[in-house]
């Protein structure tokens, strides 16, 4: 029995062996890419029953730019420790005090004109005593009639120019003292590193940006709406929002109204400050805000806030990806939208869509233009 067997699996495996070789000599072309799963919405009419919600943006509460008086190459950056335990130049999310070094440029040619203008102090010193020692003796036997009146004005000019030319070098040293300090980028006020600009050992100009700070113990939420809902708004009333990524609220007050609308979006553009406590809230969140229950005073078509991607160009524009049949195939093509208010977890679309087109709802930053995808449920 067992000669039998091994035969017999002596047998499957040869005729797995030219099974394989029969499909690898058939000529058959490799299948292509699989579709990529993902899953849809459709466009849908919304008519704000549950009350009116808007998407904000969480920006700091101040923001500037730490930039370079002096110029020259860059020379040192702030050291910090980073999470694996090693060394590293300042970047954005570190905190710092104000008056510190931030970056300095090379200080040596600076220096170097310090001392030139010291040198000169010293000479316009020392030719400034000649001077008035000088006056001092015209003066004397002019008071006693032993100078004429030419010599006299001789000694007083000369010593006019004397102190002239030492008030001079003097500021020129000042200035350049100046110029040295201004070698040194140092932090405004405490805050947060929002970016860094420069690297050690390139070469910057006057005025050059090497830093964005901001006040981020503070934060501002920014968001616009309609003159509808202005009556519903007053400064200093309280306000709380809420984000995808924490369960709890954020409660803050009306800071900011602007007492004019933007000329494209038509909206007026509100500030709610809210304190930042563990720097939990982040420069460029997306939050989301209740006011009041006002209902539209017309549907509006709406999508899920998932389904909006931005271009990789970074210009300030917006688009979804619609899923359309072509033939036997499901492709997903881009298409620019122009998006409203949010409500909630969706986002009115003013154009660019019509109501019961499908929108990639999750997928949408795995996609391109014209590929196809898997629709699952």
């Amino acid at each position: 029995m067992d000669g039998i067997r091994r035969d017999a699996g002596a047998m499957l495996l040869g005729l797995l062996v030219a099974a394989s070789l029969m499909g690898c000599g058939s000529g058959k072309k490799p299948a292509g890419p699989l579709p990529t799963p993902v899953t849809v919405a459709e466009v849908h009419s919304y008519s704000g029953e549950e009350g009116v919600n808007y998407s904000a943006s969480i920006v700091p509460y101040d923001q500037v730019t730490v930039a370079f008086k002096s110029a020259g190459y860059v020379t040192q950056i702030l050291q910090r420790k980073g999470a694996d335990g090693r060394v590293r130049n300042l970047q954005a999310g570190d905190f710092v005090k104000k008056g510190t070094v931030l970056a300095t440029v090379r200080e040596a040619d600076y220096q170097h004109a310090v001392e030139q203008y010291r040198g000169q102090v010293e000479q316009a010193q020392a030719g400034a005593l000649k001077s008035q020692q000088d006056f001092a003796r015209a003066q004397a036997l002019y008071n006693a009639n032993a100078l004429t009146q030419p010599d006299y004005d001789a000694a007083k000019a000369q010593l006019d120019s004397s102190q002239g030319t030492l008030t001079t070098v003097k500021a020129s040293l000042a200035q350049a003292q100046q110029a040295l300090a201004d070698c040194e980028a140092r932090a405004p006020s405490d805050g947060q590193i929002l970016s860094r600009n420069i690297e050690i050992g390139a070469l910057v100009a006057t005025g050059t940006p090497a830093f964005t700070m901001g006040e981020t113990s503070v934060v501002k939420a920014v968001f616009g709406i309609p003159d509808t809902v202005l009556p519903s708004l007053k400064l200093g009333q309280r306000q709380s929002i809420q984000t995808e990524i924490y369960p709890q609220s954020f409660e803050g007050r009306v800071t900011a109204i602007s007492p004019q609308a933007d000329q494209k979006s038509r909206t007026f553009q509100v500030e709610v400050t809210l304190p930042n406590r563990g720097d939990l809230l982040k420069s460029g969140m997306v939050a989301t805000l209740a006011l009041g229950q006002a209902k539209l005073p017309a549907p509006v078509q709406v999508v899920p806030l998932s389904s909006i991607v931005s271009p990789s160009d970074g210009t300030n524009t917006f688009d979804v990806f619609v899923v359309v049949r072509e033939g036997e195939k499901e492709i997903a093509r881009r298409r620019p939208v122009q998006p409203g208010p949010a409500f909630g977890n969706m986002v009115s679309i003013t154009r660019g869509v019509a109501l019961g087109e499908r929108v990639i709802s999750n997928g949408a930053t795995l996609v391109s233009d014209g590929q196809a995808v898997q629709v699952i449920p």
